[in-house]
Formats: C-alpha cells, structure tokens, sequence
C-alpha cells in the first residue's frame, strides 16, 4: 500500500472504436514512429468536458478516418496504469455506415480476423481488449 494515497493520479478517459465490416474483422490502425513507438491501436482518442462517450468515438473517427460510424454497445472498458497517468479506455463495436477510410493521424490499417489479432504489435493497453473482442467475434461466426 502506498504511504501517501492523498497523491491521486490522473485518471484520462478515452474511447476506442472496434469498427467491423461485414466479414466480422475490425479495424486496427498503425501509429506513427513518433507516437506510441509505431505501435497498433483500436482507433479513437480522448473524451472532451461534457461529451457522451459514444459521441466521442463517433467524432474521433471522422476527425481521424474521415468515416461515419453507428456506435453501438460497450464491449469493454480498460483500466490501465501508465507512467504518468491512468487510463480508461471505452471500447465500442462500431459499424461504418459512410466515407472512405483516410489515414490522417495512422500510417497504416488492417482488418483482422479473430485468428489474425495477435498478428500485430498493439499497444499495451490494447491488448487487454484482445479477449473480450475475440470472444465477440468467434460469436458472430458461429450465430
């Protein structure tokens, strides 16, 4: 236990979108070298002061993908300590509904199968979404 537990750490709350197509893959997006170390991430980015979550993920894909999603359940929410803060991602299943996929923040972008998703690099707080999505989408298979 830590002496000093007046010292709280700063909590940033994000939200992740796990776009599926119609084969049931989800998108995963490169980061630059200079962000994150080039590592994998489930697109999406910070909620700002007042926003819904679900708001937030819908914004934070056009601004980053230029593409319109239908935001649909909370498959997960991580809880993941970093250096200087703490994080809790949203993740959400999400479906496009228009636009052509840009890379505007990424440098790249795979759609990946349920057996194709340690096949990236992700990012360490991605991987915690690994399982519960895995689970999802060998569902989706077999319903």
């Amino acid at each position: 236990m830590r002496e000093d537990m007046s010292e709280e750490r700063k909590v940033v709350e994000v939200v992740a979108a796990l776009m599926m197509d119609n084969e049931g893959r989800v998108l995963a997006t490169q980061c630059a070298p200079h962000k994150h170390g080039g590592g994998w991430e489930f697109p999406g980015g910070k909620i700002e002061p007042g926003e819904a979550a679900a708001a937030a993920v819908a914004r934070e894909i056009e601004e980053e993908l230029s593409l319109r999603v239908e935001v649909g359940e909370r498959l997960h929410t991580v809880e993941w300590d970093y250096p200087a803060f703490h994080l809790r991602m949203h993740c959400f299943l999400c479906r496009v509904i228009s636009g052509e996929l840009r890379l505007k923040e990424h440098v790249a972008a795979r759609w990946l199968g349920a057996d194709e998703l340690k096949s990236v690099d992700w990012l360490p707080a991605d991987v915690d979404v690994l399982a519960p999505l895995e689970q999802y989408m060998r569902s989706l298979l077999q319903g």
